[in-house]
């Protein structure tokens, strides 16, 4: 079995920051792709950055330039540093990683719980 957890949502004003993080635990083999989706109220879940195990990043063009993704390979965790944040960026905010729980086996996507960010003044 894998889980994800994420942590670090909240509420901002805007022009704040946040970082969230997820860290994936148990069966894991190795993890390949990390992400971070968001879903607004009332809208498709939508891609916000994501990146490679050698650390090739791509971002969705509303956030290019303010988000940052990074991964930590060892410790199986993603994390998104999310700067100059707008109202618009309130959604929740979901992690995926791709996972191969042994030798042999193939990759399986897993998502974390969803973590609110809500940008207000």
């Amino acid at each position: 079995q894998v889980q994800l957890v994420e942590s670090g949502g909240g509420l901002v004003q805007p022009g704040g920051s946040l970082r969230l993080s997820c860290a994936a635990s148990g069966s894991i083999f190795r993890a390949y792709a990390m992400g971070w989706y968001r879903q607004a109220p009332g809208k498709q879940r939508e891609l916000v950055a994501n990146i490679t195990p050698g650390g090739s990043t791509d971002y969705a063009d509303s956030v290019k330039g303010r988000f940052t993704i990074s991964r930590d390979n060892a410790k199986n965790t993603v994390l998104l540093l999310m700067n100059s944040l707008k109202p618009e960026d309130t959604a929740v905010y979901y992690c995926n990683i791709e996972i191969v729980a042994g030798w042999g086996k193939g990759p399986v996507t897993y998502w974390g719980q969803g973590t609110q960010v809500t940008v207000s003044s």
